[in-house]
């Protein structure tokens, strides 16, 4: 079992390779498994190893609970695929040779300048790759119930007025008269906002708004997408 040389682009692509369908290296919590193979990785994976860069930015924000995950720490060979053997070395054991770099930014143990400026390069080209990826917008599907005050209300100066509401993350749908009673019809329509743009407040403040028309506003029905 191992990565081969952790040191190394082909041990670093078969730790990314590992890393596609877990998020540790044991189980399902961090533990010393991955502050073993965490300490044996000279520098940050580059930002196509995208599991392995992943896994180590968020093991780098164990540094001050490191020494208190659950677990011991074993030799590299003991993790990681059966079909790859480990030739990274001690690295990863308890005893680490004085030249080893320390991740975690020991003070006993002085990062090279050069181990510094590629982790803050990958590092960077990881948080420049996040803030690219374009959010998830939030929307809802509403069913407004839109009430007049009496029978002889035009209700498609009614719904012409409802219509002519706009605003950006708005977007009427269909709609149709409902009958409530004594001859009277109310407007039933269908809308999706954008959650962070449009609220039911704005909806029932602008359409309450046509007081020559509307007597109130209900939302009958509200859906996320």
């Amino acid at each position: 079992m191992g990565f081969g040389d952790l040191r190394s682009a082909a041990g670093l692509q078969h730790l990314n390779d590992f890393l596609a369908d877990k998020s540790y290296i044991e189980g399902y919590v961090p533990s010393q498994a991955d502050i073993a193979v965490f300490e044996a990785v000279a520098i940050p994976p580059a930002g196509e190893l995208f599991h392995a860069l992943r896994w180590y930015n968020h093991i780098k924000s164990y540094e001050k609970q490191k020494a208190s995950l659950p677990g011991v720490k074993k030799a590299l060979g003991k993790y990681g695929p059966a079909d790859v053997e480990d030739t990274t070395g001690s690295a990863g054991t308890d005893s680490k040779d004085d030249d080893d770099i320390d991740l975690f930014g020991s003070d006993e143990e002085e990062e090279s300048e050069e181990a510094k400026r590629l982790r803050e390069e990958r590092l960077a080209q990881y948080a420049s790759k996040k803030a690219k990826k374009p959010a998830l917008v939030a929307k809802s599907s509403l069913l407004l119930d839109v009430k007049p005050w009496d029978d002889e209300t035009d209700m498609g100066k009614l719904e012409e007025c409802v219509r002519s509401i706009q605003a950006d993350g708005l977007i009427w749908g269909s709609s149709k008269l409902v009958p409530v009673g004594y001859g009277i019809k109310k407007l039933q329509i269908q809308c999706v906002v954008e959650d962070d743009k449009v609220g039911t407040d704005l909806l029932e403040e602008r359409i309450t708004a046509f007081e020559d028309y509307v007597q109130s506003m209900d939302v009958a029905a509200f859906n996320k997408i």
